[in-house]
């Protein structure tokens, strides 16, 4: 039986939607030198799980709730992301000592993490038009989301 246009649709966008985050975040990482602190990297663990169940739906039935955990984890990156814009913006506290050094490889690590760039949970290292990139990611995130989880509800039993 094959499914429906909808669930073929969500199917799709679990697996791209967190592939395009992931791959944004690498561009802005290993491109831009925009290196992430900790509440970033807990972004993107949520995303790395969806991409995972995003692939098993192709393969192993029952297909809707392979596309349903995925959505699940894309909304929990998108609050994680939430909770991080709001650090940023000052509107509540983080997480206290949220903050990450970046070490290079074949350094001596003692000397790397004292002179390392310390890129801490509470300053944005960049914004588009006033949202950062944790802001960026609580919208997009959640939006599809919850997008995925509508186009599932429309789809046909599988």
């Amino acid at each position: 039986m094959s499914d429906s246009p909808p669930v073929r649709l969500a199917q799709k966008m679990a697996l791209g939607i967190p592939a395009l985050l992931i791959g944004g975040a690498y561009l802005s990482e290993f491109g831009f030198g925009l290196f992430p602190c900790e509440m970033c990297w807990w972004q993107r663990y949520p995303h790395f799980s969806a991409i995972a169940f995003a692939l098993l739906s192709f393969f192993v039935p029952p297909r809707k709730l392979w596309i349903a955990l995925a959505a699940l984890a894309i909304l929990a990156s998108g609050a994680i992301g939430g909770f991080h814009a709001g650090v940023e913006y000052g509107w509540w506290e983080g997480i206290t000592g949220c903050a990450t050094t970046q070490v290079a490889d074949g350094t001596d690590p003692l000397k790397a993490v004292f002179d390392a760039p310390l890129t801490r949970c509470d300053e944005a290292a960049w914004d588009l038009f006033g949202i950062s990139l944790a802001g960026w990611n609580f919208l997009i995130s959640t939006l599809s989301a919850l997008g995925i989880l509508m186009l599932l509800s429309r789809g046909k039993k599988a």
